[in-house]
């Protein structure tokens, strides 16, 4: 029998983020860094350069969620690219990509993620990301 991938789709998330392009880049890539992505994760294995690897495992209803890739473009403060694969990917390379534009003294972050299986578990990831970026508005909304 001929395995065929899920039907893909894009998912995209934008906020406006109280804080300046390169605040915003290094949280991204800082997992000790409260409100990024990495923050709070049960464990963190993170080599922040291009073709540099991570591994994160999180909890979250109840379980525990492997999140594995590489950096594809680190370009600071502008652009961010990474890998993603998780069982939310059904294991397939889908890709995150960052812009980071100034817009006074505040940063449109937008966030893409392409090749998320067009499903409702892939779907999910759309929440994801709103959270994670909810989490850094949260923090530079403290400063």
């Amino acid at each position: 029998m001929k395995y065929t991938p899920p039907k893909q789709t894009e998912l995209t998330v934008s906020r406006t983020i109280a804080a300046s392009p390169g605040e915003v880049f290094d949280v991204w890539i800082d997992p000790k860094s409260p409100g990024g992505p990495w923050f709070g994760a049960t464990k963190v294995l993170l080599d922040a350069r291009v073709d540099g690897l991570f591994y994160n495992m999180l909890s979250h209803e109840g379980r525990e969620w492997a999140h594995y890739g590489r950096f594809i473009v680190l370009d600071r403060p502008r652009r961010i690219e990474h890998t993603w694969v998780s069982e939310a990917t059904r294991g397939v390379e889908s890709v995150v990509s960052l812009t980071f534009e100034p817009r006074g003294d505040k940063t449109q972050v937008t966030l893409r993620h392409t090749g998320v299986p067009d499903d409702e578990f892939g779907l999910q990831h759309r929440e994801g990301w709103d959270f994670v970026l909810a989490a850094i508005e949260q923090r530079f909304a403290r400063k």
